[in-house]
């Protein structure tokens, strides 16, 4: 079947099985790596996308169900050369190891700062239950969240 839809701000029209799942039609058929698959069974978060604005597990998500829709992957968000606020605050509050998780933490961080503007340190870690990271503790994740969250804040009101 034959869909149309934005990705990450372009018209995009591809063919696709009706059993295709979005994350492996965004990696294998489209080649953005930076949505990546970590469980398969909608667990970890490490395949998060933006649907409409808002944050997605695409491991679960047939392809088929984004035609007409605008998907945004983590490789869609950056303005440029200059990273997205939230991206930014992940660089600055080193807020990775591996990075493997990374990709989905700021997809959904953005999501998440986007619904709640003034977030809470208690807000982002009940929000941040969905995102797992195998590698660090997530204190430097909830700064980069909360850092992201109030540069987002700004360029609103600027």
């Amino acid at each position: 079947m034959q869909i149309t839809f934005d990705l990450n701000g372009r018209t995009t029209t591809l063919t696709v099985a009706p059993s295709d799942l979005l994350s492996d039609v965004l990696r294998d058929g489209l080649g953005l790596t930076g949505t990546h698959i970590g469980c398969d069974t909608s667990q970890c978060g490490t395949c998060l996308v933006h649907l409409d604005g808002r944050s997605v597990k695409s491991c679960t998500l047939l392809a088929a169900s984004v035609d007409g829709h605008a998907v945004t992957t983590i490789e869609g968000i950056a303005r440029g050369a200059t990273l997205h606020p939230m991206q930014q605050a992940f660089h600055d509050h080193h807020a990775l190891q591996c990075g493997f998780c990374t990709p989905g933490m700021i997809m959904s961080a953005i999501d998440f700062a986007k619904r709640h503007p003034a977030p809470t340190e208690a807000q982002v870690r009940s929000w941040l239950e969905g995102n797992l990271c195998r590698c660090t503790g997530y204190v430097n994740i909830i700064r980069a969240v909360l850092a992201g969250a109030a540069a987002m804040q700004e360029e609103t009101v600027a």
